[in-house]
């Protein structure tokens, strides 16, 4: 099958892909773009994983005021100072902050959840399932499956994109890994609110 430039170009300007590579997914797509896009995604992600352990040692500070009422600052590494200057990696941590300014994200990961604040919420979770009446087989379950949407709530990576719930915050690092080549790290946040504690 032979691929047209313009669908190639098109590719290229909705997933930031290279020519080689979008040319090589509308063909394993047979010239379908949203099949391409897709698999473009996919290798991205896989790719992604593939980086995750490579050291991050450079990178940048994000900040976003949002009205003069909440301000967030945002750390994310990368391997190299090149990519800190590409238009790639400063939208996403540019977008990062946004998010974090909208969406109140209190850790980065899961496992900086502290075990206190775990055990606090499981207790919650389990008087809320015993008032239910629900059966004493099920609480368990139930009480986990309420802590797994509780955290993932909490957690940056694991929310839902704020532009595009379909994608959390870890698919939007990913693709951009995907995008770059290099790993990237969300190290830290802080998010401020005016009157908040």
């Amino acid at each position: 099958m032979t691929i047209a430039v313009a669908d190639i170009q098109k590719l290229r300007q909705m997933t930031g892909a290279g020519m080689m590579k979008a040319k090589e997914a509308l063909e394993e797509a047979n010239g379908d773009l949203e099949k391409a896009q897709e698999i473009l995604r996919v290798k991205g992600m896989a790719s992604a994983d593939k980086k995750a352990d490579r050291a991050a040692g450079a990178g940048m500070i994000g900040s976003y005021v949002h009205g003069g009422r909440i301000g967030v600052l945002v750390e994310v590494a990368c391997e190299t100072d090149f990519v800190v200057k590409t238009e790639d990696f400063q939208e996403l941590v540019e977008e990062l902050s946004l998010h974090i300014a909208a969406m109140n994200p209190s850790y980065v990961k899961r496992d900086e959840v502290p075990e206190d604040v775990k055990a606090k919420e499981m207790s919650l979770f389990e008087e809320e399932v015993k008032e239910s009446g629900k059966p004493a087989e099920h609480a368990g379950k139930i009480v986990e499956g309420k802590l797994d949407k509780w955290m993932s709530g909490i957690c940056l990576l694991e929310q839902p994109y704020y532009k595009d719930d379909k994608l959390t915050i870890e698919d939007l690092v990913k693709q951009t890994i995907g995008k770059l080549g290099e790993n990237i790290v969300v190290r830290r946040f802080v998010r401020i609110e005016l009157g908040g504690e």
